[in-house]
């Protein structure tokens, strides 16, 4: 079973090829750097810094407003606006952006480098992960994006756990299953939008114990995870251990429970698995 750290270096370049479809155009902002170029005048070609009232300053037109239109928009009215005041006939202009630097996501949770990220348009959700480094061996495998208003800044883990409460029909709220993703289901790979606040969740944790040769805790990163896979990560049952003779201690209904286990079995957050000595 891959952890999380593997999966997101694994994908991160196959995803940046893949066409991931932006949940809007990319609306201009302040501190965005645009690159315009003229093919009529090479005086109107350079590089423009958005001010704070989304405003910047254009030969021959001067102050113009680009903040909260899209790329497409800026060139449209930059094109009208010298065409009706007489600079140019037919002018042909193209906008992209140099660096972006008004939209941000907000990344929490099992990650690396948690913090705020600046959004570089119609980024998605493996590229933001891996630019926080990537998630901790802690983390589930489940990525959970809180929808948000930009000039609120990052959701609190409070705001989380009320939006997840209310269940898979809230419209701000997206769930990820990483494990898709590593599986290639793209479509899990979400587009983000500016002032979302991302949440890589953590683990819940089994027990491994008895005959293995590492009884430890273990995050529990697959829901599907078998007894099998769980042995696994205890680095296998020892000499003295029995694959048939395995239990697992379960807590259900407030009760402790000692259940016979077979080894496809799947376990469950909070499971005590226990490797007996084999019978000589």
């Amino acid at each position: 079973m891959l952890c999380l750290p593997i999966l997101v270096a694994a994908i991160a370049s196959t995803v940046s090829a893949q066409s991931v479809p932006p949940v809007t155009e990319y609306l201009v902002g302040p501190q965005d750097v645009l690159t315009i170029t003229s093919f009529d005048q090479a005086d109107l070609t350079g590089k423009f810094v958005v001010d704070a009232d989304g405003t910047f300053s254009f030969p021959m037109i001067g102050r113009f407003k680009a903040g909260g239109l899209t790329l497409r928009q800026v060139e449209q009215n930059l094109e009208k606006q010298l065409k009706d005041e007489g600079f140019f006939k037919n002018p042909q202009l193209t906008v992209s952006v140099e660096t972006y630097r008004s939209q941000k996501v907000f990344v929490m949770g099992e990650v690396r480098t948690p913090g705020p990220y600046v959004l570089s348009g119609a980024m998605s959700l493996v590229e933001v992960i891996a630019r926080a480094g990537s998630t901790l061996p802690t983390a589930s495998g489940e990525a959970v994006i809180v929808r948000g208003d930009p000039a609120a800044g990052p959701a609190s883990p409070s705001a989380l756990d009320g939006a997840v409460a209310s269940g898979n029909d809230n419209p701000n709220i997206v769930r990820v299953n990483l494990r898709d993703l590593e599986n290639g289901v793209f479509s899990q790979n979400a587009a983000l939008r500016d002032g979302d606040t991302i949440f890589v969740t953590k683990a819940e944790l089994i027990y491994v114990s008895g005959q293995v040769k590492n009884p430890n805790a273990y995050a529990l990163q697959n829901r599907n995870t078998t007894v099998l896979q769980a042995l696994a990560l205890a680095g296998g049952v020892t000499d003295r251990g029995s694959l048939s003779r395995i239990v697992i201690v379960r807590t259900i209904n407030g009760e402790k429970k000692e259940i016979k286990a077979k080894v496809t079995d799947t376990v469950q957050p909070g499971d005590t698995i226990i490797v007996k000595d084999r019978f000589f």
